[in-house]
């Protein structure tokens, strides 16, 4: 009897733990020659699964990052994998503002078109408030003219279901006291921000959306102790999913015709997701983009 109780608990843990897992795909099969996309981030972890399959499908793929050594690497083992020469680099510190205007005035000369901006590149736990909303923040307002040139376009930004935890205080929008609090202020922002954008694009072509991929076992940890990161790697191992598959509401929301009639929304996989009430606030969205385009020098 009592071995019996350890095999039925054993298989409801096993039961729970797939159930978890268990995700959904893209099934949308359009193509995209002739199309543009831009990925921040786009050399590792999503940001890259989701420019092979974009790549995959046809569009020129543009990677954004600061390290040029493992852009370069990535785009070989991009192109190895989707098996399309259409993908390149370009050198971005979304930690630095004029890094962002220089590389938008470079992208702009360089590139006629832009149909799909990925926001997606994640310093962790560091800077995150800055990296994740500030940098993506100056850097779609810079890329909006090219966006509108190319409607209907697109701009996806992820964030996660930790901005349950933290509301934000626009007394002090820089805090960095408790990086776990920092990160879901800052993916409550990504929020705002794609909630707002939405509603400034309404009606002229360019179409926004939020993607919490879930928990994915990705380089995000490297920012902790070793220690701490094998009890991590443990945690992810029962509850994380591929980034391979993570991506795939990335490329949903790249690609479905069926999300334009969600603009603004949050989807979770590949489909759109209810948030917390706080969340939906139209007055903070507004006042978070007005305090942005102070703090990034906008207005």
């Amino acid at each position: 009897m009592y071995v019996l109780g350890i095999v039925v608990a054993c298989l409801i843990c096993f039961l729970l733990l797939k159930w978890t897992k268990r995700r959904r795909f893209c099934l949308d099969t359009k193509r995209l020659h002739g199309k543009t996309v831009l990925i921040t981030g786009g050399h590792c972890g999503i940001g890259k699964e989701t420019a092979i399959a974009l790549a995959q499908r046809g569009a020129r793929v543009i990677i954004a990052c600061r390290d040029s050594g493992k852009a370069e690497e990535a785009v070989r083992e991009i192109r190895r994998a989707s098996c399309s020469m259409n993908v390149q680099h370009m050198k971005l510190n979304l930690a630095n503002l004029q890094s962002i205007r220089d590389f938008s005035e470079a992208l702009l000369k360089r590139e006629k078109r832009l149909d799909v901006l990925i926001n997606n590149a994640d310093d962790g736990f560091s800077m995150c408030f800055g990296v994740n909303h500030l940098g993506h923040f100056l850097l779609t307002n810079l890329l909006l003219g090219r966006l509108k040139e190319s409607s209907p376009s697109r701009v996806i930004s992820l964030t996660s279901s930790m901005y349950k935890y933290q509301k934000l205080d626009f007394q002090d929008l820089n805090y960095n006291i408790v990086p776990f609090f920092t990160y879901c202020r800052s993916k409550l922002a990504n929020i705002y921000f794609t909630q707002e954008l939405a509603r400034m694009m309404e009606g002229k072509g360019v179409t926004a959306y939020s993607v919490h991929p879930g928990f994915v076992h990705s380089d995000w940890t490297s920012h902790f102790s070793s220690v701490f990161r094998m009890l991590l790697w443990f945690v992810m191992v029962l509850v994380s999913v591929p980034c391979e598959v993570a991506a795939q509401t990335v490329v949903h929301c790249a690609v479905a015709d069926e999300v334009l009639q969600h603009n603004g929304k949050v989807f979770f996989d590949c489909q759109p997701a209810k948030l917390h009430p706080f969340a939906e606030d139209e007055g903070a969205a507004k006042k978070l983009w007005e305090a942005s385009e102070r703090m990034v020098n906008l207005i």
